[in-house]
Parts: C-alpha cells; structure tokens; sequence
C-alpha cells in the first residue's frame, strides 16, 4: 500500500486539476517549485472558441428615459392655471419653462430624502395666507413616483411651493411662454 504524504497528496491533486483543465480547454497547471510566481499556461488563442454575446436590447425592454411630471395648477390666476407636462433629462414638455422646472427640481433633490415630502404635522408656522392656488405634481422623479399637493394656506406650505417655482407658478404672475 503507497502511504499519501501531503507532498503526494499535492501532486495528486495538481495532477487531477490540470487533467480537467486541459479537457475543458481552459490550460494546464503545472506544479511549480522554483521562486517566482507561478504562471497558468494557456492555449493559443485560434484555439479558444469564441464567447456568445448577450442579444441586443429592445427598444420596449429600456425604461423610459428621464423623469416626467404632469403639473395641475388651479386657482393662481393670471393664466398661471391649466395642466404641463416636463420630461427632464432630454427637456421637453408643454410647461412654459421646462428647463427652469427641471433644475428647480433639482434644486430640491436629495440623495435619501422625499423632494416633494409635505409640511410636517405639528410644525410652527406662521399664519399668513398666500392665496387659493393649488397644484397637484403626479409623475416620476429620480425612480419614484411622485404624487402631491401644493397650497398656499400658511407660512409653511407657502415656503415648499415658493422652492418649487419655476416648476410652480410664482405668487401674482403668471408663467410666461417662450
């Protein structure tokens, strides 16, 4: 009986690898004892069947690209009211100034953080009325969806519409059309 010392067991064992190695056509292994590192030996490369590429991508299997907001304003007067639409990222849409209603968007966009997050409850803020206007924001923005309304009841909510303007009418005027 041949006694398998680790030093046999190694030899073995490079042996086994470098058996199925060379049947998969992937190189041999050699045993190495010498200093240096050790070096795989690898077929040339005519011998190498060639990769499969994945299939390209589809047109209907991309998403959508940028983000896109449908802006209801009711109530602002001046011709501010009606319906827009902003796609960001190509701009584009029906608002009166896409570009600026992106970047105010922007503007208020933080990594982790709801840009369109309401007032908290319970917050102190100051009792002053900034008029009937309204606007409902549906939509997505950077991946979620986005549904909200925007008044101009009290302080608080009168400061979140006014970080949103351009996207939202400024108090008293009325968007202007390019």
């Amino acid at each position: 009986m041949v006694q398998v010392t680790p030093l046999r067991r190694l030899a073995l064992t490079l042996s086994a690898a470098s058996a199925v190695a060379g049947s998969l056509g992937a190189g041999s292994v050699t045993a190495h004892a010498g200093p240096g590192p050790v070096r795989p030996h690898f077929p040339p490369p005519h011998l190498v069947p060639p990769r499969l590429a994945p299939p390209p991508v589809r047109d209907e299997d991309r998403p959508a690209s940028g983000d896109h907001l449908t802006v209801t304003v009711r109530g602002a007067g001046g011709g501010a009211d009606g319906t827009f639409t902003v796609r960001c990222r190509p701009d584009r849409g029906t608002h009166p100034d896409v570009p600026g209603a992106c970047a105010a968007v922007d503007r208020n966009t933080r990594w982790g953080r709801d840009p369109f997050a309401p007032v908290p409850e319970g917050g102190v803020c100051t009792m002053r009325y900034g008029g009937p206007a309204t606007a409902h924001v549906t939509g997505r923005w950077a991946g979620r969806p986005v549904d909200t309304v925007f008044e101009r009841g009290n302080g608080c909510q009168i400061e979140r519409w006014d970080r949103f303007v351009p996207l939202l009418p400024g108090a008293g005027r009325a968007p202007s059309r390019p």
